[in-house]
């Protein structure tokens, strides 16, 4: 038959691409497809923190691929945390050789876009096969097999469907799945700005609580390649579009960063954070896994999105791997059952994980803020104290249990 696969990965972002990747290593037939054309402009940095265990995911799924993605970032060695305009933590890594070490960094900072390069790169190296611009419009799902219809008319085939189609995720909502989880209150803005290459800013990642010049409200900025992302919590009865709009920025931005920057803002976004996760991670047939964005909704904090797509996405391809050779269908059934769980206790730890992040920084609980207070007031003699404030609008670093794969 005419477009039949063992397995089919709608959406070619990051994680769709890390599953076509992990399904052409197996050696199982696939194809990915995308609805927009290849080179379609995308906004924004977007994810632009790779951890080490996503390094060594990748890695250990295409060689090479995990060194490139570290050696083309960067790894800012210095990280501070301010608190009411006095520097109350910082901590100097050294300087990472990605270059001369056998080992990958603890993290890797660069463009989604120049991520997804690097990943369509690998997958073409390994022969992937790409369908653009063909939405999927329908999705049919048997015991058998699964049935998509493009919005063109054309049809595909495949025992199994890895949905990687990002938060409108048409595949989730045709396998009768959704989303379940709060938005957040918080209205936050996201900058991007282009590096001065000839006069660069140091490489330190920095975030200020109760900035003084601006007025109290939380600052982050961080270094990627080739730019700055910068981070603003607003406060609840500001006029976003004060902050939000080009003359806005411009006129913020000197108060946190050097003034050129005012001139080299590339993107600006403002968000309330969803954190939502599906209510299964697979339909009740088990022919059809969530990945990513089709999955959960996370706030930021602790960079869980993309980190938490790409182990979806090689856990799927692993209980596709055992599916495919089951002998009985309740042996196949729980194959993917098995997958769609384990990553879905690993999402809800995230959403969780994020959520205490955001309670951290805030600023809307009284004991929060008081122990935030006190903590700022002693960490000059009690180091830990101050470590505590630097990572807390982060959340844990520690996973969940019961996953063979790192969060």
């Amino acid at each position: 038959m005419k477009n039949q696969y063992e397995a089919i990965v709608v959406g070619a972002g990051p994680v769709g691409l890390t599953a076509g990747l992990a399904l052409q290593k197996k050696g199982i037939s696939c194809v990915v497809i995308e609805a927009n054309a290849k080179d379609a402009p995308r906004p924004g940095s977007r994810a632009i923190y790779l951890h080490n265990a996503t390094l060594q995911l990748l890695e250990d799924t295409h060689k090479g691929l995990g060194f490139k993605l570290a050696k083309d970032g960067v790894i800012w060695p210095i990280k501070r945390t301010f608190y009411k305009g006095k520097e109350i933590y910082v901590r100097n890594y050294g300087i990472t050789d990605v270059n001369n070490s056998e080992k990958l960094p603890h993290f890797s900072s660069l463009h989604q876009h120049v991520i997804e390069t690097h990943l369509y790169n690998a997958c073409v190296e390994a022969g992937v096969e790409f369908i653009y611009e063909q939405p999927v419009e329908k999705v049919d799902i048997s015991d058998e097999a699964v049935k998509i219809t493009t919005a063109t008319g054309e049809l595909y085939y495949a025992q199994y469907v890895i949905a990687a189609d990002g938060a409108r995720s048409v595949v989730r909502s045709e396998a009768e799945l959704k989303l379940e989880g709060p938005r957040t209150q918080d209205t936050f803005l996201v900058i991007d700005l282009k590096e001065d290459e000839e006069d660069p800013m140091p490489l330190e990642r920095i975030f200020h609580y109760h900035h003084p010049a601006m007025g109290g409200r939380n600052v982050l900025y961080v270094p990627f390649k080739g730019g700055w992302r910068v981070d603003l919590q607003l406060f609840s009865n500001d006029n976003v579009d004060d902050f939000v709009s080009i003359e806005g920025v411009k006129s913020w931005i000197p108060k946190v960063m050097d003034p050129k920057y005012a001139d080299r803002i590339t993107w600006v976004s403002s968000y309330r954070f969803h954190q939502a996760v599906a209510n299964s991670f697979t339909d009740v047939k088990r022919r059809v896994l969530l990945a990513g964005e089709a999955a959960h909704l996370f706030a930021p904090f602790g960079a869980r999105g993309l980190n938490s797509g790409v182990p979806d996405a090689i856990v799927a391809v692993r209980g596709i791997e055992k599916a495919l050779k089951a002998l009985t269908e309740d042996e196949r059934r729980e194959h993917i059952e098995k997958a769609a769980h384990e990553r879905r206790i690993a999402a809800k730890w995230n959403r969780n994980a994020s959520t205490i992040a955001l309670h951290h920084i805030q600023g809307n609980s009284k004991e929060m803020n008081m122990k935030r207070e006190l903590a700022a007031s002693l960490a000059s003699i009690s180091p830990r104290l101050g470590r505590w404030l630097d990572e807390g609008p982060y959340g844990p670093k520690f996973g969940p249990p019961e996953l063979t794969t790192k969060y």
